[in-house]
């Protein structure tokens, strides 16, 4: 089976993927960016907290940065990758219509699944009435009734964070939350309410959140509701290299372990983004997705340097290179591109510099 090489695959193309893309292209790297089309934060009607795109739609940046991908030479394929395996020159990825591709350096940038509690109405607000983030969402539903609902430990501190957009806040137990006397000390402080008992639906009429219902009649006005979602990396194709997500220490999901550039335990493949970092705002997985590409390239470097110092280019030659540009870029390239040869003639071989080693 034909595997089309390139120096990097970039498998998501959120925030984190594109950014990495397009700073790997701009250092004349070959890039593939491989996308599932299922953007986290796709159900909201804008992002926030991003300077000079504050409201814009998700699908908007999103097609924005594809065209900047794509202005760079990188080439971006729809699909989603069901395995990676090694192979003796780097990575090959799968999809699941089975084509595949081959890289020496494999980035992650999937991003993560919000698994929220099976709560009638919940999934259906989810982006719109129902949030998760202060800092995302706080400032539009500044001032209004805004509920809690209870997931686990972290709701208490949830509450305590909304408090700051509202002064109307109430705290649903929903059977998993006990606080602990602080806690309540704390609640009591702020003038949160508290809602004992099992939430069993989110009310929309007409679409637009009004309510919680707790138990089989109790209704509570609320006009938004945040929701501690548990997050999961988009991390399961990855088992095979022997890369699991790992549980976040908050216990608020789990993740793929990454360092500060992106470098993951399995040399040569990085991670950038919400898989590594669950915390991540969108500006955050675009400034992750730049270091993680800052940081390949300088791999990249270090390795064709070995390479020329031992007097060889390994599989990715100048002419496996030229071939992907060809491939990806069409009729336009990077730097100097050779004129066609006359007939009968010779390329010109320049003499081999001495260089002392």
């Amino acid at each position: 089976m034909d595997i089309t090489r390139f120096d990097v695959i970039i498998v998501g193309g959120g925030p984190a993927g594109l950014s990495a893309a397009t700073t790997l292209s701009r250092a004349l790297r070959s890039v593939l960016v491989i996308d599932s089309g299922s953007p986290r934060n796709g159900p909201a009607a804008g992002i926030h907290g991003y300077l000079s795109r504050d409201g814009m739609s998700p699908a908007e940046f999103l097609s924005i940065g594809r065209a900047e991908v794509l202005s760079y030479g990188a080439a971006i394929i729809d699909g989603a990758a069901v395995s990676a395996r090694r192979t003796p020159d780097g990575f090959a990825v799968t999809l699941g219509d089975a084509r595949q591709f081959s890289a020496r350096r494999l980035l992650i940038t999937t991003g993560l699944t919000d698994v929220l509690p099976a709560i009638k109405g919940l999934r259906e607000q989810w982006g719109k009435g129902v949030v998760h983030c202060p800092y995302c969402h706080g400032w539009e539903i500044r001032g209004q009734r805004i509920g809690v609902l209870g997931t686990g430990p972290l709701s208490v501190h949830q509450a305590l964070m909304f408090r700051q957009w509202s002064p109307d806040i109430t705290l649903f137990l929903n059977d998993s939350v006990d606080p602990a006397d602080e806690e309540w000390e704390k609640l009591a402080a702020r003038n949160i309410r508290v809602v004992d008992g099992a939430v069993t639906s989110i009310d929309a009429p007409d679409g637009v959140l009004a309510g919680v219902t707790v138990g089989q009649r109790m209704a509570f006005g609320v006009e938004a509701l945040a929701v501690g979602s548990r997050m999961e990396a988009r991390a399961g194709f990855l088992e095979s290299l022997g890369l699991d997500a790992q549980e976040h220490p908050l216990g608020v999901g789990d993740a793929i372990d990454a360092d500060a550039t992106g470098m993951t335990a399995v040399r040569g493949v990085y991670a950038a983004g919400n898989v590594s970092n669950l915390m991540a705002q969108v500006v955050t997985s675009a400034a992750e997705g730049v270091t993680a590409g800052t940081r390949i390239n300088a791999d990249l470097i270090e390795e064709e340097t070995r390479w020329a110092v031992e007097g060889h280019f390994g599989v990715f030659s100048a002419a496996s290179e030229a071939a992907v540009a060809r491939v990806v870029l069409g009729g336009r390239g990077h730097g100097l591109e050779s004129a066609p040869l006359a007939s009968g003639s010779s390329p010109t071989v320049l003499p081999q510099r001495n260089t002392g080693f």
